[in-house]
């Protein structure tokens, strides 16, 4: 098992890192924003699954060749990319479906969490902070170094799922009181949908350490 200091240490660096806006938070945000408060959270628990394949790269060193290779790196990181525009341009399209007669069908709880899961897969963030990171927090005589890598890496999701969580919830929050207005609950819905194309562009045209 990795050291309690260790462990502290890390839990420390982590919500550091999880507090400053990037990717998920963003994503979470915007989905909060444009879709509400069940959304947002569903979107944080697929994120939050969508970092295992992360973790587990990680702990069976894949994930440093992943970091190394600017090819398979970059390929990564398009890929979110397109995929949060897609996702933002559906947000915008779809803005004033609650002016409609007929309520609209809401999204299932898979398709949120499927959603959520691909952001979280291929957050190029998450996937450098686990390669840079975790392995400076493994101590050579407390174990198997990819077992310990494994509870760092479940650490990390477990705050991630605290905190993200607290981000959707206040956005959620701040769109149902903007719901009292139908003009206003559009425009946070084209907000949420923007803020997602512009963190897609934003990711693909950042360095590979972004």
């Amino acid at each position: 098992m990795v050291p309690i200091d260790s462990l502290l240490a890390f839990a420390i660096a982590s919500v550091l890192l999880i507090l400053i806006p990037g990717p998920s938070v963003l994503f979470v945000i915007g989905r909060s924003i444009a879709l509400g408060r069940r959304a947002g959270v569903l979107s944080v628990v697929g994120n939050a699954i969508g970092m295992i394949p992360a973790v587990l790269a990680v702990a069976l060193g894949v994930g440093a060749l992943v970091a190394s290779s600017v090819v398979a790196f970059t390929i990564i990181k398009i890929v979110g990319a397109i995929y949060l525009v897609w996702l933002g341009v559906q947000a915008i399209r779809t803005r004033n479906a609650h002016l409609e007669a007929a309520p609209p069908v809401p999204a299932s709880a898979f398709k949120l969490l499927t959603q959520g899961f691909i952001v979280g897969s291929t957050n190029p963030k998450t996937i450098a902070f686990f390669v840079a990171v975790l392995p400076q927090f493994v101590s050579p005589a407390a174990g198997p170094a990819w077992l310990q890598l494994m509870e760092l890496g479940v650490c990390f999701l477990l705050l991630a799922l605290v905190f993200d969580g607290a981000w959707a919830l206040f956005a959620g929050t701040a769109r149902a009181w903007f719901a009292r207005s139908p003009r206003r609950i559009s425009g946070m819905s084209a907000t949420g949908g923007a803020m997602m194309i512009g963190l897609g562009g934003a990711l693909a045209f950042t360095g590979a350490k972004s």
